[in-house]
């Protein structure tokens, strides 16, 4: 009989998301039904579980990355910001995102000719595959190509390559720390073609508005256009996340999508979040927020 696998974050049946750094005094807490797969990788602490009320939870030193219930929020949104903010994009690039739902987002778009995938760890790769199949069934595309190293080392390798590149990073601690500074973004603009759009993870604005103001910034004095977007997400920090979206085309506003191929049918058979006004709504940002955020220099 196999011994009933066990992680030192959940005690008494709960999952607690607890972070002294990236949001202090708060936590997220879900309800464990069953752990299925605890790990080390060379890089981070790996975790499994199957939630009573979210399905399964992919959580990376102990942060929630992905639960079954509400990921496609996030999936849709720093997807589709970025692709239909694109007059035709055609070759896409996902840094980090190894659980595949980013992936599975841009092959929506029939224009995608090659989506490529680099994330530092391929332990992630494996076990979305094998516990989010719904996310994961993105690298069975014949256009899907991984690799697996440092997205920043990829980046220095590639120049006026993608039409989009979107950056899905855990929080700015560990592997990730390197995707939230300015030389990043300088590789992402270099790695962009001529009218090149981007999108990153970009924190909550209820907790991290220093790390997000800064993030923009930085942004603003690398591309021409730099805009804050966010999405309604129950399993993030405060229950929202946002996004950076910013664009190489001086004339561009990606705050209003300019191409939107699919049909009403498509959207209601493939679509669970994104569409037209939602994609505008999503740079409407609260009072407080927008006067730090947009203020005029």
């Amino acid at each position: 009989m196999s011994q009933e696998l066990t992680h030192p974050a959940i005690k008494d049946g709960w999952f607690a998301e607890i972070s002294d750094t990236m949001w202090p005094s708060q936590a997220m807490s879900l309800k464990v039904e069953k752990v299925l797969h605890v790990e080390k990788s060379k890089y981070q602490d790996v975790l499994v579980f199957k939630s009573t009320t979210y399905g399964n939870v992919l959580v990376l030193d102990n942060c929630i990355q992905v639960t079954e219930r509400d990921e496609f929020s996030y999936q849709e949104m720093i997807t589709h910001l970025a692709l239909n903010s694109h007059p035709n994009p055609k070759k896409a690039l996902v840094i980090g995102g190894g659980d595949g739902g980013v992936l599975r987002e841009i092959l929506k778009h029939e224009s995608i000719e090659e989506a490529w995938l680099c994330d530092i760890d391929e332990t992630v790769i494996e076990v979305s595959k094998k516990y989010l199949p719904d996310m994961a069934k993105s690298y069975a595309d014949p256009r899907t190509k991984v690799h697996i190293g440092d997205g920043f080392k990829f980046l220095e390798e590639y120049k006026n390559q993608f039409d989009v590149i979107i950056t899905d990073s855990s929080d700015p601690e560990g592997p990730a720390e390197s995707l939230f500074q300015k030389p990043y973004f300088q590789l992402l603009k270099d790695a962009l073609t001529e009218k090149g759009v981007i999108t990153t993870q970009a924190e909550n604005m209820w907790i991290h508005m220093d790390i997000i103001s800064k993030l923009k910034k930085d942004c603003r004095e690398i591309f021409p256009v730099a805009e804050y977007a966010y999405t309604m997400i129950p399993t993030y920090p405060s229950g929202s996340i946002g996004f950076m979206v910013c664009s190489k085309d001086a004339n561009a506003d990606v705050s209003k999508p300019i191409r939107f191929d699919w049909s009403d049918e498509f959207v209601s058979e493939n679509l669970r979040y994104y569409n037209k006004r939602i994609h505008e709504a999503a740079f409407v940002l609260p009072t407080w927020a927008d006067k730090v955020l947009n203020k005029k220099d």
